[in-house]
């Protein structure tokens, strides 16, 4: 389920389509590192090594939820993409939190 949402967030943040490109391409950054980040916490075998790569990940998603609300602020992305992506960057948080017990 974890790797669902934040293939849903990255999604978002690609469709976002914000308008500062170094601000773009940090959420992307991010995005695909939270991606990346919940795989590879997937394959490890060590609780506390599982906890620490998805602790890692939601730092990264919320990372993600940073950049957009930045992004709306300054008006550089349309206020109801923000509101989802953040939406789902919180979702995303809330899941990795359970996952890093």
């Amino acid at each position: 389920m974890a790797y669902q949402v934040a293939i849903e967030l990255l999604a978002l943040v690609r469709d976002a389509k914000l308008r500062d490109a170094k601000l773009r391409d940090q959420a992307m950054r991010a995005a695909k590192s939270v991606c990346l980040n919940v795989a590879e916490a997937s394959g490890r075998t060590s609780p506390a090594d599982k906890a620490r790569v998805f602790g890692i990940a939601r730092g990264e998603a919320l990372e993600v939820a940073a950049a957009l609300e930045i992004a709306q602020v300054a008006g550089e992305v349309d206020g109801e993409v923000a509101e989802r992506g953040i939406r789902v960057a919180a979702r995303l948080y809330a899941v990795l939190t359970g996952l890093a017990r």
